[in-house]
């Protein structure tokens, strides 16, 4: 384990303030609109503090989620802020996923896994929707934290939870997949034991921290994929013990002795796999569809 990210020292960010989270009963398909109205207004009531508080950035992506064009099942503006947000017609969706991503991931920076999201959305077509989950708190990628388990050990009961919320509200007959990127591919890993998905598919994932498919102990099928440009591929697939912490995420999940069905994901780099028009992207709607048939693999030595 020779690489070891050291942390960069800089002055803690004050904590901005914001409201709590709206107190609402559990979601179904008939009180989704009164889900999605209590959260733009704690989108609107944390614009304002934040704006009061003088960070006008916050304030702007705050009072852009506060658009009475946006739905979101969740919103927090606490700290770096979490948001779970729908594309599509989430009552009558036949096909859903649920996107997970990865570090560096806050309200600031939202605008580009919503794109992810969006481009998504749009290449599923009719009957499907997509859910955005930033149900966590990240790691920053330059940080310890980053190349441990410990946020994801956090998140992962938290998109159990939400993966059970989200079958009440679109039935059993609904299939639903987890995509999910970069370190949340290790959130994914943590949750998949027993979650209700048909399909977990990992992209630019540094590992998940087990050794195999068989090791997360999922009756999902599992997926991975890495573009040709993706520097996650020089991240020793590895971990130790440092310090009485598990560092590193193991097995890379495109080798073969992963063992999942990895499938191909052109040549982009790490932070392009839902870019329209993509392999990756094509890929990972014909996943979410259902089609796995069509799925393009990818080329494993032997």
């Amino acid at each position: 384990m020779g690489a070891v990210v050291v942390p960069v020292s800089a002055a803690a960010r004050p904590r901005i303030p914001a409201p709590a989270p709206a107190v609402l009963a559990p979601v179904t398909a008939s009180t989704l609109d009164t889900a999605y109205a209590a959260n733009r207004a704690n989108a609107a009531e944390a614009a304002r503090m934040a704006a009061d508080h003088g960070d006008r950035t916050r304030a702007a992506a705050d009072r852009a989620m506060a658009d009475p064009s946006r739905r979101f099942l969740s919103f927090d503006g606490r700290g770096a802020g979490q948001a779970v947000e729908v594309f599509g017609d989430l009552a009558h969706a036949d096909r859903v996923a649920v996107l997970v991503p990865g570090s560096d991931t806050t309200l600031e920076t939202y605008g580009r896994f919503r794109a992810g999201a969006l481009a998504l959305h749009d290449r599923l077509g009719p009957n499907t929707a997509v859910v955005a989950w930033l149900g966590y708190e990240t790691p920053g990628t330059v940080s310890p934290t980053v190349l441990t388990t410990g946020r994801a050990e956090d998140a992962a009961p938290r998109l159990k939870g939400f993966i059970r919320e989200l079958r009440g509200v679109v039935g059993q007959s609904a299939r639903i997949s987890l995509l999910c990127h970069s370190y949340g591919s290790v959130v994914c890993g943590r949750a998949a034991q027993g979650v209700d998905v048909a399909d977990i598919a990992l992209v630019g994932s540094p590992g998940t921290g087990a050794d195999s498919a068989a090791a997360l102990h999922t009756s999902a099928r599992v997926w991975a994929a890495r573009g040709a440009d993706d520097w996650v591929a020089h991240v020793p697939h590895t971990s130790a013990d440092l310090f009485g912490t598990t560092v590193g995420f193991g097995t890379d999940p495109v080798s073969p002795a992963f063992g999942a069905h990895v499938f191909a994901a052109g040549d982009g780099g790490h932070s392009d796999y839902f870019t329209p028009g993509s392999v990756s992207l094509d890929n990972l709607a014909r996943i979410v569809l259902g089609d796995t048939s069509e799925v393009t693999r990818a080329y494993q030595p032997a």
